[in-house]
């Protein structure tokens, strides 16, 4: 009798099975029609091939296209097919590394002569041949030492480069489909035509070979790949609203803000765009009132023992500016402002009365990023956090995450997001602190998420070098996610730093530190809001409310009676009285995405009225002066 082995699937059925069924036959088993649907099939948390034999009692999962993971291995095999495409077009070309990444994939080629986009209409159509042929793909295992012959016979340098670099007795996996074959770990689903036609080659760019620039610069083609046409089709679409979206591109237009190479990665703001900046912070100050915070500030450059004393040195040091001043001493500018809040939190004697301390600060960070990897507002070396650092007991973790999380989201809903997703992530490979610790810092932040009621996804490895976290997703108007919130459990840096309280036995204990941010980066949210309301901010926001443009000259005293009326209420207003004809004059503060153009002839100044055109409509409205103002008030006191 065949030995039996135990299977468990994701609905908590289970199932005896023969020891040595492949995925397939396993897929079989439960239905033909889920046999042929099968891609793949996940083994205790880990993706393999449905060619694989199971030998031990395991947790099953069937995939099919269906599944969130299939993304990922359908745009694996587009690249493989891609990469046979290339070397069967243009014969001599090596073949490096080539993964799938979000929304896509790519594969780096060794030519002389580089590719262009020129180039992609011929390779699209033969994978489209390879993948009508419905290849197989067949995984095998060789050695060592048999790979790196049959690769050095065929010319791949950097295939041999690759294997030369694995332990000695490691077991090489290599994939073939039809007579092509690469070095390569899989998973792979079961032939060609499981990937479809739902792909497109999208750009090439210049990569360095394993990323070091003393390396020799390769090809880099990118390409998307999705389950279905119509997939594909919102892909591209979604492309082309985020170029139109482009913060850059609208910060130059509203003229808000500007970038230049004396100072990479680091925001000039322009009158508008700082006055857009302000409103967040003071939006943002006016919430954290209510929720009783107290403000702080802390310098932007401390010594370097303060920096080895709370870890920051050894885990985050590559990342950190540094200078040496004439006492020889080395200096860090801030990359983070959890060290000076504790060393405020340390000034006088606490007690547990006095917690919860909720300390606030809008405190500028530098961090050190590659400058390729810089991008507008999105990817800054310079830039604010709305940061806050709760000091607290273990008793109160709970109450003060559960805060915290209706906080930022009710923040959220306010900027117009109402699609927000929370991601769990727990202890980092690099970390400070026992795993005792961390143990009891994960377990607090779960208890915390179960008594908020919200739902959460893990995100494992992925937390803080000193504690587990929280990170908040908002998707915006055309469907992009970005992670902006976060709130961390910290039981290890108090301690570092030497932060105490006297507890209710007159014992001296350590907080707790949950470190909060709610925008995050004030610069990137920024950016985040011009794109997901493509330059078209919400009143209460924009930079310039209201702009006067006057018809004839003989009514410029009514504008700049109206202009004052309006400064004095506090409403961010311009005027323009230029010779123009008020036609261009409203194009241009549309341009601008100026919420309200109020045009002014003689007949609004004899009657003390204003016409009013808000952005996007085409047709004007009549206001009395005073009624328009107070309808405007009405409208951004809410946020004010």
């Amino acid at each position: 009798m065949a030995d039996l082995i135990n299977i468990k699937f994701p609905d908590g059925k289970s199932s005896k099975i023969e020891k040595g069924l492949n995925g397939h036959d396993i897929a079989k088993q439960i239905s033909m029609s889920l046999s042929k649907a099968a891609i793949a099939f996940k083994v205790n948390g880990e993706i393999l091939d449905l060619s694989r034999t199971i030998e031990d009692d395991s947790e099953i999962q069937i995939l099919t296209k269906d599944n969130s993971d299939a993304l990922d291995i359908i745009r694996h095999d587009c690249a493989h097919v891609m990469a046979e495409a290339v070397q069967i077009l243009f014969p001599g070309t090596q073949v490096t590394i080539g993964p799938s990444i979000e929304n896509g994939f790519y594969y780096d080629f060794a030519r002389k002569e580089p590719f262009t986009t020129n180039d992609f209409k011929k390779i699209e159509k033969k994978m489209v041949e390879i993948i009508n042929k419905n290849e197989n793909f067949v995984r095998e295992e060789w050695s060592k030492e048999k790979a790196i012959k049959f690769f050095t016979k065929k010319g791949e340098n950097y295939k041999v480069e690759l294997i030369n670099d694995l332990p000695k007795n490691e077991v090489i996996t290599i994939y073939k489909q039809g007579e092509w074959l690469d070095l390569c770990r899989g998973p792979h689903m079961p032939s060609t035509k499981h990937i479809g036609k739902s792909f497109k080659l999208m750009k090439v760019a210049g990569a360095y070979w394993r990323g070091d620039s003393s390396n020799i610069m390769l090809t880099r083609i990118y390409g998307t790949a999705w389950r279905n046409d119509q997939e594909l089709k919102d892909y591209l679409h979604q492309l082309e609203e985020a170029e139109k979206r482009d913060h850059r591109k609208l910060g130059r237009e509203m003229d808000l803000f500007h970038f230049q190479e004396e100072a990479p990665g680091a925001v000039f703001w322009h009158p508008k765009g700082w006055s857009l900046f302000q409103s967040l912070i003071n939006y943002m100050r006016d919430r954290q009132d209510k929720e009783n915070y107290v403000e702080t500030n802390t310098p932007d450059m401390m010594d370097k023992s303060l920096w080895e004393k709370s870890g920051h040195w050894e885990k985050f040091g590559e990342n950190m500016f540094t200078t040496e001043a004439k006492e020889e001493k080395i200096f860090a500018i801030k990359p983070m402002n959890c060290p000076g809040a504790v060393e405020i939190y340390k000034q006088g004697l606490k007690s547990y009365r006095d917690l919860p301390l909720r300390m606030s600060e809008f405190g500028k960070v530098h961090r050190y990023e590659p400058s390729g990897a810089l991008h507008g507002l999105m990817r800054v070396r310079a830039f604010t956090q709305d940061d806050a650092h709760i000091f607290c007991t273990e008793d109160q973790i709970t109450s003060e995450s559960k805060k915290v999380c209706d906080l930022i989201l009710s923040i959220y809903k306010d900027f117009g997001f109402n699609d927000v997703r929370i991601k769990y992530s727990d202890r980092p490979e690099k970390r400070v602190g026992d795993d005792e610790v961390w143990d009891k810092s994960e377990q607090a932040l779960k208890d915390a998420m179960e008594a908020t009621d919200l739902e959460y996804s893990l995100n494992p490895g992925e937390g803080a070098f000193y504690g587990p976290k929280l990170e908040f997703v908002l998707r915006d108007a055309i469907g992009r996610d970005w992670q902006c919130g976060t709130l961390q459990v910290d039981l290890n840096l108090p301690g570092r730093l030497g932060a105490t309280f006297v507890d209710e036995d007159g014992q001296k204990k350590t907080p707790v530190m949950l470190h909060r941010a709610l925008f995050g980066s004030l610069e990137r949210f920024t950016g985040i809001l011009i794109e997901h309301y493509a330059g078209h901010l919400p009143i209460w926001l924009s930079p310039v409310q209201v702009v006067i443009a006057t018809i004839t000259s003989d009514t410029d005293d009514y504008g700049y009676e109206v202009l004052n009326k309006m400064k004095s209420e506090k409403i961010r207003v311009e005027i323009d009285t230029r010779n123009e004809k008020i036609g261009y004059k409203i194009r241009e503060h549309s341009n601008l995405k100026v919420p309200a153009i109020l045009a002014i002839g003689k007949k609004e100044a004899e009657e003390q009225t204003v016409s009013v055109r808000r952005l996007g409509s085409q047709e004007s409205k009549v206001y009395k002066l005073d009624e328009f103002i107070k309808s405007l008030k009405n409208e951004t006191l809410n946020k004010n």
